[in-house]
């Protein structure tokens, strides 16, 4: 039986692409000494076992289910580690990505991975983020955080990012991304990007990443005193 919530202290943190859910989420499992889930990067690491593995574009959904089985993943620090290797850089290239997309769309390996998520570090207290971590995967936990800011605001945290690597990126098209992106999250039929009474919502547009940190501890100090 699931006793998420219950046997362990648990903070997700939901939001937008580029909201800072991922920054925040690190630092603040950090800080209180939880281990730290990626939701994203566990679609992208199945991506790259099932190719590691060289199991073919037509592969079977019970030959991808199994390998969930031997999926081991954990997070030191930045760097990502699967079955022992570092493969940090690997989940960020874009046809890794593609594969993510493919298998996350099968009803059967999302399924799966949802239990493989409630597992992840078994009765250690945990942070993490993504998309649906309060709504789907810890509905019950003892607390919930909706990250979000202004699309214009979120375009330009990620042109800083992305403008030191490729300095032919236009904020217009980052913007335009985001927005395609945020209209998928929102509208699509499997555990879409939503909240409810049960989440603080954070509206970060305006604020610095300490200030981020510092609103979401101090609810998450009142929610367990």
């Amino acid at each position: 039986m699931f006793y998420e919530g219950r046997m362990r202290n648990i903070i997700t943190i939901d939001g937008p692409a580029s909201s800072g859910k991922g920054t925040v989420a690190k630092i603040i499992a950090n800080r209180l000494g939880f281990s730290y889930l990626e939701s994203g990067a566990i679609y992208r690491a199945l991506g790259l076992w099932v190719y590691k593995n060289k199991l073919s574009d037509n592969a079977l959904n019970s030959e991808v289910l199994n390998l969930i089985d031997s999926l081991n993943l954990k997070f030191v620090g930045d760097q990502v580690l699967l079955n022992g290797s570092n493969v940090t850089l690997q989940l960020r290239e874009e046809f890794i990505g593609m594969l993510a997309s493919k298998y996350s769309a099968i009803p059967d390996v999302r399924a799966k991975l949802l239990q493989f998520q409630r597992n992840f570090a078994g009765n250690d207290n945990l942070v993490t983020d993504g998309r649906d971590m309060g709504s789907i995967v810890f509905p019950n936990a003892r607390l919930k955080i909706f990250l979000t800011a202004s699309a214009h605001k979120r375009a330009e945290r990620r042109f800083k990012q992305l403008h030191q690597l490729d300095k032919s990126v236009t904020i217009e098209s980052i913007l335009n991304d985001i927005m395609a992106r945020d209209l998928q999250d929102s509208t699509r039929e499997v555990a879409p990007l939503s909240y409810d009474s049960s989440f603080y919502v954070l509206d970060n547009s305006e604020l610095t990443i300490d200030e981020t940190i510092n609103f979401i501890l101090s609810r998450y100090n009142s929610a367990t005193h």
